[in-house]
């Protein structure tokens, strides 16, 4: 699965996009779970975890001459585009009535 090397460069192959897409997956994971206080945090870590499915998609679209792929990472950055629009609307709201972001705060506004 590696690349192989043509005419002098490096062929990128389909290893090397799961790499990057297992790489950006941990990474977000270690955001969430070493920063639970900060909600902003939390969000991105979420965003960079579903760009590491739709980059693993997109490898897989490609490698199989598939778009179905594709079209569900574009689903997928469609349903990303509309939580962090809705999630940062709502962190707005919270931060105007609290005056904070922390996650402890919002537990608070149950019961």
């Amino acid at each position: 699965m590696m690349g192989t090397v043509e005419s002098g460069l490096l062929a990128v192959g389909l290893g090397h996009y799961l790499t990057v897409g297992a790489i950006l997956f941990t990474l977000g994971i270690f955001g969430i779970f070493l920063n639970r206080k900060n909600l902003i945090v939390i969000m991105m870590s979420i965003e960079l975890m579903l760009l590491a499915v739709n980059i693993n998609m997109v490898a897989f679209s490609a490698y199989l001459n598939d778009l179905i792929g594709q079209v569900f990472a574009m689903l997928i950055l469609t349903v990303a585009a509309a939580e962090a629009a809705i999630g940062l609307a709502i962190v707005v709201v919270f931060y105007r009535n609290k005056h904070s972001i922390e996650v402890e705060d919002i537990n608070e506004m149950r019961g």
